[in-house]
């Protein structure tokens, strides 16, 4: 077993086709054949060939995103997609400010969106020990139901701050109140390509550490975790090492965590892949 594993895994290589989508001459997406079949009945906002799937450019924002928003109500309403989660996701081929318009977060990695989310380590230090604060999701979750997650971990909507939807996500997912949140500090950023089921993921995590004080209990809000451990952080690396109790990528924050803190140094045979592979460029892989 071992760390690098978890990364290979949220950036294997790619075995079948995508499609690209561009909105005027920039790719925005990676679309699966057998959806584009479906975009093709909105010829007004795709055009869709062999070569690929081309959107008009010069659409306003608020245009492109309610032709995106009746294309998503269409979808889930004949079972497609499933249900929406009113959550609207920036249309980017950059940075979250370069969103040139919304949809909702379910198509997300059908139309396979560059999609941002937020990771928190909860610590505590008892003397020289670090101790980490480890939740474990609600077995009804639609995605890895009953898996080890960080502290706080949650998408990040268009249109709000990083700093308001942690102090939301920090609330909901740890019973943390605003002005503990608020000293948590940021610590960079991972990236991973992975090819999900619904469709292809280049994703950017905004990660975050916060020293906890030793009487502060986190406790869950909104029903998304069944309850927290605060375990000794060389349990968790050992969990992470020889195991995949963790939800996937949030393996990679752990791991982040462990090389900002010395616990994976360059003694590790794989420590320069771990380093490199915690930021994949995004976007898909060039096919050799």
């Amino acid at each position: 077993m071992s760390f690098l594993r978890h990364i290979q895994a949220c950036n294997s290589p790619v075995e079948e086709p995508f499609l690209r989508w561009r909105i005027g001459s920039r790719v925005y997406g990676w679309v699966r054949p057998a959806f584009a079949r479906h975009l093709q009945r909105f010829p007004a906002v795709f055009d869709v060939s062999e070569k690929g799937i081309q959107t008009p450019g010069g659409l306003s924002q608020g245009a492109l995103s309610e032709r995106l928003a009746d294309l998503a109500r269409t979808l889930a309403a004949e079972g497609i997609v499933p249900p929406l989660l009113d959550e609207p996701y920036p249309v980017t081929a950059g940075g979250r400010g370069e969103a040139i318009a919304s949809v909702d977060r379910v198509l997300a990695a059908y139309l396979g969106l560059r999609s941002f989310g937020q990771h928190l380590n909860g610590y505590v230090r008892e003397g020289d020990r670090i101790m980490m604060w480890i939740g474990r999701r609600a077995r009804d979750r639609l995605i890895f139901p009953g898996a080890l997650d960080n502290l706080v971990a949650g998408g990040l909507p268009h249109a709000v701050s990083l700093q308001e939807n942690l102090i939301k996500e920090s609330w909901e997912e740890a019973g943390m109140p605003a002005s503990l949140a608020q000293n948590a500090v940021p610590v960079g950023a991972l990236s991973y390509n992975r090819v999900a089921e619904r469709g292809f993921r280049p994703d950017v995590l905004y990660c975050y550490d916060i020293e906890l004080p030793r009487d502060f209990e986190p406790r869950n809000t909104d029903g998304e975790v069944e309850k927290f451990m605060l375990l000794p952080i060389e349990q968790v690396m050992e969990i992470v090492h020889d195991s995949d109790e963790f939800k996937l990528n949030c393996n990679l924050v752990v791991i982040d965590f462990l090389v900002r803190h010395g616990l994976i140094g360059p003694s590790d045979p794989e420590y320069l892949d771990i380093v490199g592979g915690l930021r994949a460029p995004l976007g898909m892989p060039e096919r050799g």
